[in-house]
């Protein structure tokens, strides 16, 4: 969750170094800190944003060549100064920036305070760079072969960059569990960044290491990579498909809203030479030497969380429908922690827009040992999900900066869409007529996605109704209800106003309860799927003094005459309906968010990549 920075090679790194950690300011943090190896380490940190880090610095000897920077997302430790990253050693000679969760910090701590070590911090960070002194001192190692033995006595997950004063020419890196990228420049130089949004702007070609990689950089000479058990790797460089100008806002406010306006773009790089309406064809790659494994499977596990949970809900109803395959979608989190009951006739696919987060990897290893086929679906070329499964379906949906995932979820969706319609076509469980049909309307949504932008100017206007509003409920049926808790998951995320999602027919369970004049109810009511019975469900909460938002198909009338406020997106197939309901919703809390003054791009409490449980 947290973001890394390192640099070593003939440029000043300070520069270098700031310009990273802004660049991953989107990853969400409440403290940074930069450490700059110049004789001695010089180490700088503060509580709060990168801005602050800067005016920290200012005047001060930020010399140097070699440097490693952080921003935190508080786990052991309160955030503050003290705690931030990075930490020294007792001694002061080494310092480190981690990313992960040691597990079992607090018997090496005690360990340590037992040999006469004293601790500053609260951080389980703290007591893996002293171990590694402890480990240092005690065999007279390099700071290379000290790192690598002081990993094989950690349990947890880490990403790291190390530094010391012994040997001041030198940057140490490792990771299991948490991702670390190393861009290899042209000038002898390396780039260290936990994702490649720092490096791009310096670098093409990168090494993405593996878990329980570590790696020795010097500049002016080749990568030295091992194995934590000590086993020598020749590492493989990979060339970064990601271009500068996709991290920049371009004239949009908000990385949010930036995106919510790409999604014309990303649906269509989604299927760009997947589909073809001439041809009647999809076609998909990644997963085509699995296909009869699929086919043949028992059923499908879909694991994911947050926005990517609720895409693999909507891939239930897809695969199910079109391909006839029984389909269960679980949080990774819940998922690792069971005993579930999986065989080799299962297929478990993994959904991520970072191809990183730390619980559906953990569901992945687990499956993977019960003997499932496992297929990802993620954004990020080279994520550990990536790497972690037999195969899968990049999204293509580029950069995703604001927090609040947008383009991800519904290039996530259009990739279900594809893979259902193959399934549906070689099981021949779809009828001719509407698999044409199906192929034909997707190939058409990024143009329907383009006609619903177009009613912001709208939306705007009743998000300055609801900005006050306490209480949100968001309804949906049938394909729609996951569409709906999409919606009340945006809202809260980014306003802070409580909201929930629910299915249409389970308002009278419970929530009916909580409706009065004061409660804003967002209802997907569009003519495709149980219209009558939605329309049921409006009558009953405007008995009730309910104000209702109704998303519709073009041209309704019955649900118009009831709703307070209605959005009008295009017909379309009943199947690709939450293609585009889904964009109302994310304008929606965008505008309310803005209009309540809250930080869209970084709300509170959250980060972009969930890299730790």
């Amino acid at each position: 969750m947290c973001g890394i920075v390192a640099y070593i090679g003939h440029k000043e790194a300070y520069p270098i170094l700031i310009k990273g950690l802004q660049r991953l300011e989107y990853r969400g943090y409440d403290s940074a800190g930069v450490a700059l190896l110049n004789e001695k380490i010089n180490l700088f940190k503060t509580k709060g944003k990168v801005s602050e880090l800067v005016s920290h610095t200012a005047h001060k000897d930020t010399q140097g060549t070699i440097g490693i920077a952080h921003t935190r997302w508080a786990t052991h430790g309160e955030p503050n100064s003290t705690n931030a990253h990075p930490h020294f050693s007792e001694s002061e000679n080494i310092a480190i920036i981690h990313n992960g969760i040691i597990e079992n910090y607090e018997s090496i701590r005690e360990f340590l305070l037992q040999k006469g070590y004293k601790f500053r911090s609260e951080t389980d960070t703290e007591v893996l760079v002293q171990l590694i002194e402890d480990v240092k001192k005690e065999g007279n190692y390099s700071l290379f072969e000290s790192v690598r033995i002081a990993l094989n006595q950690v349990v947890g997950a880490y990403a790291i960059a190390v530094i010391s004063t012994d040997e001041p020419d030198k940057v140490v890196v490792a990771r299991k569990g948490s991702p670390l990228v190393v861009g290899i420049g042209s000038e002898g130089d390396f780039y260290v960044a936990s994702d490649a949004a720092p490096i791009v702007e310096y670098t093409k070609s990168v090494y993405y290491l593996d878990d329980e990689d570590i790696a020795c950089l010097k500049a002016n000479e080749k990568l030295h990579l091992k194995t934590i058990k000590n086993e020598v790797k020749d590492p493989l460089t990979e060339e970064l498909d990601l271009n500068i100008d996709a991290l920049e806002k371009g004239g949009f406010e908000h990385f949010m809203l930036k995106e919510i306006h790409e999604q014309p773009d990303s649906i269509l790089d989604s299927m760009r030479g997947r589909i073809s309406a001439k041809d009647n064809t999809v076609k998909l790659g990644g997963v085509e030497d699995y296909e009869k494994h699929i086919l043949d499977a028992h059923r499908i596990i879909m694991v994911a969380c947050g926005t990517s949970w609720h895409a693999g809900l909507v891939g239930e109803y897809l695969f199910e429908e079109l391909a006839r395959i029984p389909v269960e979608v679980e949080y990774g989190s819940e998922f690792r922690y069971r005993n579930p009951i999986i065989t080799n006739d299962d297929v478990v696919i993994a959904i991520s827009q970072s191809g990183e987060t730390a619980d559906t990897l953990a569901a992945i290893d687990l499956a993977k040992r019960k003997g499932a086929l496992l297929l990802g679906i993620c954004n990020v070329v080279g994520s550990s999900i990536a790497r972690a499964t037999h195969a899968g379906v990049y999204t293509h949906a580029g950069p995703e900066i604001g927090v609040a995932s947008t383009k991800a979820f519904t290039a996530q969706v259009t990739v279900l869409t594809l893979i259902a319609l193959r399934l549906g076509f070689l099981k021949k469980t779809i009828e001719e007529p509407v698999y044409h049909s199906l192929i034909k309307e997707l190939e058409d949504i990024p143009n329907k996605v383009e006609e619903v932008l177009k009613t912001e100017k709208l939306i705007k206007e009743i998000a300055a109704k609801f900005k006050d509003a306490r209480n949100f409920l968001y309804l949906g049926r049938g394909i729609n209800f996951p569409v709906a808790l999409e919606g009340a998951l945006k809202l809260k995320e980014i306003s802070y106003i409580h909201a929930e999602g629910y299915p249409a027919a389970e308002m009278k369970h419970g929530p009916i309860a909580l409706i009065d004049e004061n409660m804003p109810i967002v209802v997907i009511a569009t003519k495709e799927g149980n219209y009558e019975k939605i329309v049921s469900n409006i009558q009953e909460i405007k008995a009730r003094k309910g104000a209702v938002i109704a998303v519709v198909s073009k041209g309704d009338t019955t649900v118009a005459a009831m709703a307070d406020y209605v959005i009008e997106i295009p017909k379309t197939e009943e199947l690709l309906v939450p293609l585009l309901a889904t964009i109302p919703l994310q304008l929606l809390s965008y505008h309310i968010a803005v209009m309540r003054g809250c930080n869209v791009d970084m709300p509170r409490n959250l980060a972009k990549s969930v890299t730790v449980e």
